[in-house]
């Protein structure tokens, strides 16, 4: 995932440095902090049963289960509206990731009536206030990835992306030690979530 500029991490910079971008020198590959790196998701990655999972009929996608059950708060169903599902995700780039996804099962835009998707914009722009009201975000990544070849985890079920973004929330932990620190569990967010969700239009 690339970021802006004026996202890049100053923690390992001078505060009179106007270049906040730093690379590091790793054998012969360029690391730069103008990458999120996520290296604890590879949990995702490698614990997928088949590398075509994205592929399979909507009785085994996750996001179809997560609608169809009505477990919202161990699912973290964070809200659901006519036409959309919106859920935090549990392998995040950043604290408070959430997906949101058409309730139908639908892999394009082609698929999509224009009910759905007016939703799905409307359900977008609650979401990211509700993460600028509870958790301060001073920026967002959002996005989705449409097939396999454009690196969608589940090309099968359409679905946005919505990373909060904070200045300096990508430093040297997960260059230097695969960490990446998520300061507040997902029970804890989920709460935080749903107790201002009424609040959002």
């Amino acid at each position: 995932m690339r970021l802006p500029s004026s996202s890049l991490s100053s923690c390992c910079t001078s505060p009179s440095s106007s270049h906040v971008a730093l690379l590091f020198q790793r054998g012969q590959s360029i690391v730069s902090h103008e990458t999120l790196w996520a290296p604890w998701r590879l949990n995702y990655i490698v614990n997928a049963v088949d590398k075509d999972a994205g592929n399979l009929p909507k009785d085994s996608c996750f996001l179809c289960r997560y609608r169809d059950d009505t477990r919202d708060a161990e699912n973290y169903v964070v809200d659901r509206s006519e036409h959309s599902l919106i859920v935090l995700n549990r392998f995040p780039y950043n604290n408070g990731h959430l997906l949101i996804a058409p309730r139908e099962h639908k892999a394009s835009f082609e698929e999509l009536g224009d009910a759905e998707l007016l939703d799905l914009q409307v359900q977008l722009r609650r979401m990211v206030k509700l993460l600028s009201l509870v958790m301060g975000a001073e920026g967002f990544n959002v996005g989705l990835n449409l097939g396999r070849v454009a690196g969608a985890g589940l090309p099968g079920h359409l679905h946005w992306h919505i990373v909060p973004r904070w200045n300096g929330d990508v430093n040297f932990m997960p260059i230097i030690g695969d960490t990446k620190v998520i300061p507040q569990s997902l029970d804890a967010l989920y709460q935080l979530l749903r107790a201002d969700l009424a609040t959002v239009s």
